[in-house]
């Protein structure tokens, strides 16, 4: 197909594709799958090789938000049943940091819901961050807080910070849709800070929010515009209680198509396969790995994930290998232009604000994809252990 054979050719070159490109990508049929994932497969090994980077989530503070984020369980008014909880002490965060880090992850995502932090809060944050690099060399501490205010993320970066991640989550034309409480502008506004403090920006999307291809293919090129390090990819989880809560449309062949432009828009940049995964690729996890480096190991924020070591076993079985500690996970043009923070450069909550935490969760129709089969609530549950809990987390 002289289409793939040109995408194929531009990520090399890490040349951006055109929009007509990208959007060509997602009409594909689904006769065509394995051709799109075996080019997009091509960019990515050339890039990252056969590395898998994996993170791992901690929620510091539990649902209580005042936002009203439509795909979020920890939005304002929720009756989602999720766990709520104030932050955890750094000792806390620490101790269930360790639980992931164990498991072979390489990077911690320290998440917390609400609007944006406080200066209190850059602090409870700053000791969180002491306490788990002290405890374990080398680590990679991501923060994902909300809006950031002037200074914050200077602060952050002088606490230890590597990252921090902000999704822009939609399209601009269509921010307004699922969110009234904040504009894209801010969003943009919060990434832009990010980047200017020396943190290894993050910033990605949800897909299955009832967006269109073309909203889809414009939040991909803001990001491209945006330079972040890390792009995760969320795939909305419709948690009940929530307004999206009967966005069930995505199929796994239209989840490996939005990969795959991801990849072919992105092609030197850490893609991860944040929330919903497992609820929406289901068996075509594996294949998704030939597009995406990055994945998030165990559970999400506010809801369970893949067993951890099912997720090894799943990594190992595809011929793939976990990226050590030891290993920069970004190609070395970026590294020296000043992404990644020399061998920490991506992360990503997945969204701190959208499905890639799990506690923002996702999942949706998007232009001409296939119908798909009937809702798998079954592949939803709310997260009762770990962080917050007495209970032992799934690592």
């Amino acid at each position: 197909m002289d289409l793939l054979n040109t995408l194929v050719d531009k990520g090399l070159r890490r040349e951006l594709p055109t929009r007509e490109e990208a959007l060509a990508v997602l009409a594909t049929s689904d006769d065509d799958l394995l051709d799109v994932v075996a080019a997009a497969g091509k960019v990515r090994r050339h890039w990252f090789g056969r590395r898998v980077k994996l993170n791992y989530l901690v929620n510091l503070k539990s649902g209580l938000c005042p936002e009203d984020c439509s795909y979020c369980s920890q939005r304002l008014g929720s009756d989602t049943g999720i766990l709520k909880y104030t932050w955890l002490k750094p000792d806390e965060a620490s101790k269930a940091a360790a639980a992931g880090l164990a498991g072979g992850a390489k990077r911690v995502c320290l998440v917390a819901s609400g609007r944006g932090p406080t200066d209190r809060d850059i602090d409870r944050v700053a000791g969180t961050i002491k306490a788990i690099k002290d405890q374990n060399e080398g680590v990679e501490v991501c923060a994902c807080l909300g809006l950031l205010s002037d200074g914050q993320a200077e602060r952050l970066r002088e606490a230890g910070a590597d990252a921090y991640n902000h999704n822009l989550n939609t399209s601009e034309s269509t921010y307004g849709d699922i969110t009234t409480t904040h504009t894209y502008a801010d969003r943009v506004d919060t990434v832009t800070k990010a980047h200017a403090a020396g943190l290894s920006a993050c910033s990605g999307l949800i897909a299955g929010m009832g967006e269109s291809d073309e909203d889809l293919v414009d939040v991909v090129f803001s990001l491209r515009e945006l330079d972040p390090d890390s792009v995760p990819v969320n795939f909305l989880i419709p948690v009940e209680g929530t307004p999206l809560a009967k966005e069930w449309h995505l199929t796994p062949q239209r989840c490996l198509r939005i990969l795959a432009m991801v990849r072919f828009v992105c092609p030197d940049i850490e893609v991860r396969i944040a929330g919903g995964r497992e609820v929406h690729l289901r068996t075509q996890q594996p294949l998704a790995l030939h597009l995406a480096n990055s994945i998030f190991l165990g559970d999400y924020l506010t809801t369970e994930g893949q067993a951890g070591q099912a997720d090894l076993e799943m990594i190992a079985d595809a011929g793939f290998e976990v990226e050590g500690t030891d290993q920069v996970t970004l190609p070395e043009h970026r590294v020296k232009a000043g992404g990644g923070c020399g061998s920490h450069e991506s992360a990503g909550c997945g969204s701190h604000d959208g499905a890639g935490c799990g506690s923002h969760e996702a999942g949706g129709v998007c232009g001409t994809a296939a119908v798909a089969a009937e809702p798998r609530t079954d592949l939803v549950a709310v997260r009762r252990r770990g962080a917050g809990t007495d209970l032992a987390p799934n690592a």
